[in-house]
């Protein structure tokens, strides 16, 4: 059950700012609007890049690279130990947020959550980014279209994620 603080926190925080800016002169509902305007503005403008994104990415799935770039990985996850059962997780998280979540469920109901799998699945989740989507949506807001070492940086960070959840899981709970 929620507190009558917590439910008060917001409105109280709007109330505060609201009372702040009428305090220091300024006009609150011309800021508003000049700001609910500069996001709508911004949310436009990223809207072609995600619009990209969620196209290749439901290629990539429909056409079976997916499941071929899963093949060619295993023997790699294999000799590094890595369960197979994170592997399509580890490869969508990257990619898709929401993808990934639908990856994360099928483990936790097929291995379940206190499972090794299920664990280095968890950490896996909270340690790694979704770096293309944020990506897109970053430097679609400012318009940068050079990524440069963006993503290659990003990419060697989600794969560190992925080495030291499943070295983690193993230290902390062993097994695996």
């Amino acid at each position: 059950m929620i507190s009558a603080a917590t439910q008060l926190l917001l409105p109280v925080l709007i109330a505060g700012i609201f009372f702040h800016g009428l305090w220091k002169k300024i006009p609150v509902f011309d800021s508003f609007v000049q700001g609910a305007a500069d996001g709508l503005k911004t949310a436009l403008s990223i809207t072609p890049a995600l619009v990209c994104l969620l196209t290749v990415l439901a290629m990539f799935r429909s056409s079976g690279g997916l499941e071929l770039l899963l093949k060619l990985v295993s023997p790699l996850a294999d000799l590094l130990r890595i369960p197979g059962e994170i592997l399509p997780l580890a490869l969508m998280r990257p990619l898709s947020g929401s993808g990934a979540l639908v990856f994360f469920q099928e483990i936790l109901e097929r291995c379940g959550p206190d499972s090794f799998a299920g664990r280095a699945a968890s950490v896996l989740m909270g340690s790694t980014e979704t770096t293309f989507y944020t990506v897109a949506v970053y430097y679609g807001a400012v318009q940068v279209r050079e990524t440069g070492r963006t993503i290659p940086a990003a990419l060697a960070g989600d794969l560190t994620g992925l080495l030291v959840s499943v070295l983690a899981v193993r230290l902390l709970f062993g097994g695996g």
